[in-house]
């Protein structure tokens, strides 16, 4: 399938690593130019330096509104299609486990940089009648997980906030999805499954190999798998498709709407 981004132009956070770069990756495989925002730039420009024509690297952490001066700028110096809105979670904990600086802090790290940069951008785009929005979170937006309560709580507003915003721009050719991911092979798993060893006193491999047995497929996700689905929905395919917070979970969620 063609997905005709050739020559497009897209934002995407979190680059250096797991879902952000194996998504930047793809849509420079199918044409697409790249502005990749990471704190990494080192990394960035080595993982991506096959593509230096269609590629622009803004270095620097999301939580900074230095960094998101940037990425404003990029977005007003030329065209703008789509935006991916990615970066890594807060740390493990129950309820109890955390403080209110716990708080603060999630709340700058998982929500407060996307609703900043949202009002940010989301005009240009309702103004060249065309957009793609997509919010990479967790499948415990749909299906809390165990000790992760900060994220089960910041990436369930970060939804609430999106699918409200679909609605308002969708008339405008705009569409904001979000991804919701169950367990993948990146970086970002290793936090939990450490965790998880931890609570259960067992090895890293073995609460890896109970994670893997919970999932229907037998197998964690490979975050090229979940690369093509998101390129799909930054594509001009999915006009259709807004205001969906989609699984990419290998059947780990047991509700009907999972």
């Amino acid at each position: 399938m063609d997905l005709k981004l050739t020559d497009q132009r897209f934002i995407v956070c979190g680059a250096s690593s797991g879902f952000g770069n194996a998504i930047a990756r793809q849509l420079l495989i199918e044409g697409a130019n790249v502005v990749l925002v990471a704190r990494r730039g080192d990394k960035l420009r080595d993982d991506f330096k096959h593509f230096p024509d269609q590629t622009e690297i803004i270095e620097g952490s999301l939580i900074y509104s230095e960094t998101l001066d940037k990425i404003e700028k990029a977005a007003n110096n030329g065209d703008l299609h789509g935006i991916v809105f990615n970066a890594g979670g807060p740390p493990t904990g129950t309820p109890l486990q955390t403080d209110m600086k716990d708080w603060d802090t999630a709340w700058q790290l998982v929500m407060r940089w996307k609703i900043d940069l949202t009002l940010r951008l989301a005009p240009k785009l309702v103004e060249e009648n065309y957009g793609r929005m997509l919010f990479v979170e967790s499948k415990s937006v749909k299906q809390p997980l165990p000790a992760l309560t900060l994220s089960n709580s910041f990436r369930a507003g970060v939804v609430g906030f999106a699918k409200t915003l679909s609605s308002e721009v969708a008339p405008k050719g705009v569409t904001v999805n979000i991804l919701a991911p169950g367990a993948h092979d990146t970086p970002a798993i290793e936090r939990v499954i450490k965790n998880n060893s931890s609570i259960k006193g067992v090895s890293y491999d073995e609460a890896k190999k109970e994670m893997e047995k919970s999932i229907p497929v037998g197998r964690m996700g490979k975050a090229e798998e979940f690369a093509s689905l998101a390129v799909w929905l930054l594509s001009t395919h999915s006009s259709y498709v807004t205001g969906q917070t989609l699984s990419h979970d290998g059947g780990a969620i047991s509700g009907l709407f999972g």
